[in-house]
């Protein structure tokens, strides 16, 4: 008789413990739910796996865990839903701060600033998770989708990224990152790779955005030197909701709308195989780093950050589908308003601005001593508009360009065993 009770109080027992952990979450009050799950991030331990039950769940203030090992798994990114819409305090919704932290299948909605934060680790996770401003392009979204910073051996997978105002997927200061088959759309710029080296960018959309993808080193940061980055099989295509970032989030205020994929004072990148088209800025931008924008920490012109260099060289860009672009370029800048006029009222596919690091040019003898090759693109428009000389001598002729370079080496990180979705890159 004892035991059987007993027994009746254990089953009972588990039964309201899995109700609490599961779908009886959805009975639970936003309060109660939200304090539920910020003790069982508080009080995680390695290996735990924190499962969050379907429905939509209403925060107000940012999530946060610094547990080592820990996965938080959903029921599907558009079935187990976290909004943080009227968000009290904090700006994240979920930052994390924890090595070998894995995300999955779960949304996060309408965050005051930015949605996952993940900062300062290594061996990191995140596939089939949706980020996402449901009132669509807004300056007062939240910056950054997805956003891991300052990490090692980072994969993002799977995942969508709506309606931020800087970055769908932000890779910055980062070592060692696939970013593959994410969907990125209505944000300012679809995906950022950021003073970040061993990047491979690959299988992924982007579409609706202001900018496609953007491959880059800014100053006055942390980390600089970001380098051997490859972007390929991406579909890159019209990229021309109007830029709605606030000026205050600095250089990205600055990106013209209806940009596909630049590249910005950086060297050793590989674009290959990818599918650009009908952005109407252009389809690629080669560019320098603009000495007479905004300092980002200052607010003056000028780069005074001594270790920042702000050339582009040694880019190999081949093998890609490139056309449509140009069509109706962004005034807003002075530079592409002076472009626009080079080229005679539109740009072309691919844009460069002929700004070549002074020792590099002063060695060279050629006429490409920055390096910039391209290789078996179709029959894509080109145009260097000679910024380096005042615009004084644009040239159209893709001669000097046509060359090879050594293919930059796959990614390798613990998350990606299956080499075959490595390529080894171009010949």
């Amino acid at each position: 008789m004892i035991r059987n009770a007993l027994s009746v109080i254990a089953s009972v027992t588990l039964a309201l413990v899995l109700c609490i952990l599961t779908s009886c979450n959805r009975t639970l009050t936003p309060a109660q739910f939200q304090k539920h799950l910020q003790e069982q991030l508080i009080q995680a331990k390695s290996g735990d796996v924190i499962d969050l039950p379907e429905g939509k769940f209403h925060l107000d203030r940012t999530l946060s865990l610094t547990a080592d090992h820990v996965t938080i798994r959903g029921k599907g990114m558009n079935k187990t839903i976290l909004s943080f819409a009227g968000q009290k305090e904090g700006a994240s919704g979920l930052l994390v701060k924890a090595n070998g932290f894995t995300a999955e299948d779960f949304a996060i909605e309408d965050t005051a600033g930015d949605g996952l934060t993940v900062q300062g680790v290594s061996d990191v996770i995140i596939r089939r998770v949706r980020v996402e401003w449901t009132r669509g392009p807004n300056p007062g979204n939240g910056p950054y989708a997805i956003y891991p910073t300052e990490c090692k051996n980072v994969l993002v997978e799977d995942s969508v990224a709506k309606g931020a105002a800087d970055a769908g997927f932000y890779i910055g200061q980062s070592d060692n990152v696939v970013m593959r088959r994410n969907d990125s759309e209505y944000n300012v710029d679809g995906y950022e790779v950021e003073n970040a080296q061993h990047v491979d960018v690959y299988d992924n959309v982007a579409a609706h955005n202001a900018g496609g993808i953007g491959v880059f080193n800014l100053p006055d940061l942390p980390k600089q030197g970001g380098q051997h980055v490859r972007v390929f099989r991406n579909q890159v295509f019209e990229n021309n909701t109007p830029n709605f970032a606030p000026k205050s989030l600095g250089p990205i205020y600055f990106l013209p709308t209806g940009t596909g994929v630049y590249i910005m004072a950086i060297h050793d990148v590989e674009e290959f195989q990818n599918k650009i088209r009908d952005n109407n800025t252009t389809n690629v931008f080669l560019m320098a780093y603009d000495a007479t924008l905004p300092d980002p920490t200052t607010g003056q012109p000028g780069i005074h950050d001594v270790r920042f260099r702000p050339y582009t060289d040694h880019i190999y860009l081949h093998d890609n589908e490139i056309s449509g672009g140009g069509k109706s370029p962004d005034a807003r800048l002075e530079t592409i308003k002076l472009a626009t006029a080079a080229a005679g009222g539109m740009l072309p596919d691919i844009l460069y601005d002929g700004v070549v690091d002074p020792g590099i040019r002063k060695a060279s003898k050629g006429a490409n001593p920055g390096q910039i090759c391209m290789m078996n693109n179709g029959s894509p428009s080109f145009l260097n508009f000679d910024a380096d000389n005042n615009f004084k001598r644009p040239g159209q002729n893709l001669k000097p360009y046509e060359c090879l370079l050594p293919p930059q080496e796959a990614v390798k990180i613990p998350q990606v065993a299956d080499a075959s979705d490595k390529m080894a890159g171009g010949q």
